[in-house]
């Protein structure tokens, strides 16, 4: 089953702030009609976490439930779900991970799974590609700016808007003695890494492909300018900044040395937790949309959606179970049990604190990550090719011949380029 992905995810570009702004839903015990086995895979951070606890209340004795939240899972998915029968029943994705499991023909449409236990929700949930259900998703999700607000108060400064002003910022601060380090990204070669260029390179408003084509084009003073930034960035960061990854800068953050970083909206409400995170921090924590870049006016970061998928190599009986089970699993009730933990995509919620960031990237214009079916192969090219940059061992202008080299040999060998 190929699908047309020229058209297609821009529908799952999600609006997530009208999602936001959904109406009220009946709440209902877990009670799954028929029997079948729910094997749940996802990545693994605390929303993920609460959605596959919530789904596994719905075990009984005719209803075996089991989850593998992985950092792996992007891949693990392929193969797993490729086996006929298929290792998972269920696949909560992204809006870049589900690409490849649309080209292959690995998740099955679920509009007759949603006419029939679909009643909960909303829907702009309903992830449609080639006018089919093939996902739906849950919650919003993006990189935006979080910040110290005793620090910034310290330093008479307000809350920055651009990266020229976070670098401008980290100087003063830096030059008072409030921080040695007053900056932190997710700068861990690999996904992470590439992560960030692709956040800033969607800031300003250039195309990473050629129109109607797979030929790359981030060689240009876009791509220039965002490798600098990040250069420019380093200057300010502790020297072990190439160790950090997403869960790192939590850590960081929770310890009191850093007064900005960009980091993913889900791990927001960590940072503010009363019963969990450092209290002086937390009361000094403030969330705003991600930074612009160069003079743009949108937030340079990308717009995701997380959702769920299920498998097409399972029994109906199965695939029935999975759909029900995930449902609860995402239902208002389960939302409003844990109203912080994401950006949720479900009726009745009601963003809080920790929402901020996400919806101001959404109102601020900010693009969803780019859905054509190379982009992985840039985004690996990205995550390898991107640490002799960060580490201040090649310039820009190689990095990026860099990366257009192993982009294309992958793209050719993939039957995109010739």
């Amino acid at each position: 089953m190929k699908m047309n992905l020229t058209k297609t995810v821009a529908a799952g570009a999600v609006s997530i702030a009208a999602l936001i702004a959904g109406g009220g839903a009946a709440f209902a015990e877990c009670a799954i009609q028929g029997a079948g086995s729910v094997r749940i895979l996802s990545n693994d951070f605390e929303a993920l976490r609460v959605v596959n606890d919530a789904a596994a209340t719905c075990a009984t004795d005719t209803v075996a439930i089991t989850a593998n939240a992985t950092a792996e899972h992007k891949n693990i998915q392929g193969p797993a779900l490729t086996a006929n029968p298929a290792e998972y029943t269920v696949a909560v994705v992204a809006n870049n991970s589900i690409v490849p499991l649309l080209n292959d023909g690995l998740i099955r449409p679920l509009d007759d799974l949603v006419a029939q236990y679909g009643a909960s929700l909303q829907p702009n949930q309903l992830i449609k590609i080639d006018g089919k259900v093939m996902a739906i998703a849950f919650m919003g999700n993006g990189q935006h700016l979080f910040y110290r607000k005793d620090i910034l108060e310290k330093a008479g400064l307000d809350v920055p808007t651009s990266y020229e002003d976070i670098l401008a910022d980290a100087q003063v601060i830096k030059d008072m003695g409030l921080m040695e380090y007053p900056l932190a990204a997710s700068n861990k070669p690999g996904w992470d890494l590439a992560a960030e260029f692709v956040n800033m390179y969607l800031g300003t408003g250039a195309e990473f492909f050629a129109a109607g084509a797979a030929d790359l084009a981030i060689d240009n003073d876009s791509g220039r300018k965002v490798l600098e930034t990040m250069r420019a960035m380093t200057a300010f960061m502790n020297p072990d900044y190439l160790t950090y990854d997403a869960n790192e800068l939590n850590k960081v953050w929770d310890a009191g040395n850093v007064a900005f970083m960009q980091q993913w909206g889900s791990l927001a409400g960590a940072t503010i937790d009363p019963a969990t995170a450092n209290p002086e921090v937390a009361a000094n924590t403030g969330f705003a949309a991600a930074p612009t870049i160069g003079g743009g006016t949108t937030p340079a970061a990308a717009l995701w959606w997380d959702g769920f998928t299920i498998a097409q190599n399972i029994s109906d009986e199965d695939a029935a179970a999975s759909f029900q089970a995930m449902v609860h699993g995402i239902s208002p009730e389960t939302v409003a049990a844990h109203p912080d933990a994401a950006t949720w995509l479900v009726a009745g919620y009601t963003p809080g604190p920790a929402a901020v960031g996400v919806i101001g990237n959404a109102t601020g214009g900010a693009k969803a990550y780019p859905m054509q079916p190379y982009m992985g192969l840039l985004h690996t090219a990205l995550s390898a090719e991107l640490a002799d940059f960060i580490a201040g061992k090649e310039d820009a202008d190689q990095a990026l011949k860099d990366v257009k080299a192993a982009y294309d040999t992958a793209a050719m060998e993939g039957g995109f380029l010739k």
